[in-house]
């Protein structure tokens, strides 16, 4: 076969659906009128059944653009709540879904744009009890969510069900797309054999992300999925599309299968494959409130009482805001054991981070190296701010 000749794809996923209504015809008439799509690839697409984890960054414009599409059945699998920092970039919802489940509010936008359009929401944090069962009425999975442990418990369910699924990653200004079909080539496992160290990893509530990068991942995400559905073109399967939007750059790498792995047959512990699992148990007596660290704040500017407050999050996030009378030591450099000789043993120090989950990751891991005067801060620096300084920048 010529080099420059693609690879033939593994042919249409979906069936096509009963005939197109007069309304239907004209709705989607730029897409019919396209000889690889046609009548017939857009009943197949009317006759699809997509699964989108999350309704964030990349769940916006993959659903507006599923539902544009006259993709038939449309499932939504998120359980938070749309946060006023989520507009940046998460363009499905409004100011006035500021509150509601992103579930509510993004299901309203779909019926909005298409109405023709079946959405099925599924109310719960995905893990390994619930993937499979959620995943088997699908016909694809579209994979927007934002950490390791999900990305792998999605790949690895729909490797066992023999479902294709498109997967994208965003981070500051970098984002990437790939499409995994264990029956036709890798997964994301070929990709990330092992999970990148639990201190490396940062999300986009942590990092940052240029809003914008959202909107060009999540339509090529959705590019891919319509590909799949109808057939068409050459699909990502066995490449990863890597774009900086910084330096409006594209470039590919291939992923290829491993051909030592044993096929993927049960799903994981996820979070403690990727090292995001607490390293152990944390007791009530390990918690400080907001409230009760304001009380200490105070006692220790009268003298009353001393400890070291550290807020373990990211510079930029220090920089944003912080709660008065802390010190700034990155939960990477206490995981790597680099900060341990600037933390005293012999004090008494309370940890914080934006919501609670790196503080207690750091209290962990401090207790692990002999430290006992260890306390964080329920909730975070968001908590502090609802509490105690609701004037201070949420983020």
């Amino acid at each position: 076969m010529n080099a420059s000749t693609p690879a033939a794809g593994p042919g249409p996923l979906v069936d096509p659906s009963a005939d197109l209504t007069a309304s239907e015809v004209e709705r989607y008439s730029r897409h019919i009128i396209i000889p690889e799509i046609g009548v017939v690839g857009q009943r197949r697409l009317k006759n699809a059944r997509v699964l989108v984890i999350g309704a964030g960054g990349l769940g916006s414009p993959v659903l507006l653009y599923l539902a544009a599409a006259g993709v038939g059945t449309i499932g939504i699998v998120d359980d938070d709540v749309v946060d006023l920092s989520n507009l940046q970039r998460q363009v499905i919802h409004r100011v006035s879904n500021v509150g509601l489940s992103k579930l509510e509010s993004a299901s309203a936008a779909v019926a909005e744009l298409n109405q023709l359009v079946t959405t099925r929401r599924h109310d719960v944090r995905l893990d390994s009890t619930n993937a499979l069962a959620i995943f088997a009425d699908y016909d694809l999975i579209l994979d927007g969510s934002d950490n390791f442990a999900t990305r792998y418990l999605v790949s690895d369910a729909a490797a066992i069900l023999g479902k294709p699924c498109v997967w994208g990653s965003i981070y500051r200004f970098d984002g990437q797309v790939s499409v995994f079909w264990e029956k036709y080539g890798p997964t994301y496992r070929d990709l990330y054999p092992e999970a990148p160290p639990a201190e490396s990893v940062s999300t986009c509530g942590e990092g940052g992300v240029f809003g914008m990068l959202c909107g060009v991942i999540g339509a090529t995400m959705v590019s891919e999925a319509v590909k799949l559905i109808t057939g068409v073109g050459r699909t990502l399967i066995g490449r990863v599309l890597v774009f900086n939007a910084l330096d409006a750059s594209w470039r590919e790498i291939a992923v290829h299968k491993d051909p030592t792995s044993e096929p993927i047959t049960a799903l994981d512990d996820y979070e403690a494959f990727c090292g995001t699992s607490l390293r152990r148990p944390l007791a009530a007596d390990d918690n400080v409130t907001s409230q009760e660290l304001a009380a200490m704040l105070e006692r220790r500017g009268h003298g009353q009482c001393d400890f070291d407050l550290i807020d373990v999050r990211e510079t930029g996030e220090h920089e944003l805001v912080a709660i008065p009378g802390s010190r700034h030591i990155p939960l990477g450099r206490i995981l790597s054991g680099a900060a341990l000789p600037d933390i005293p043993r012999d004090r008494e120090m309370i940890l914080y981070c934006k919501a609670g989950s790196r503080s207690a990751e750091a209290l962990s891991a401090l207790r692990e190296h002999g430290y006992t005067g260890v306390k964080h801060l329920t909730g975070g620096v968001l908590s502090w701010i609802s509490e105690i300084e609701p004037s201070a920048p949420r983020y």
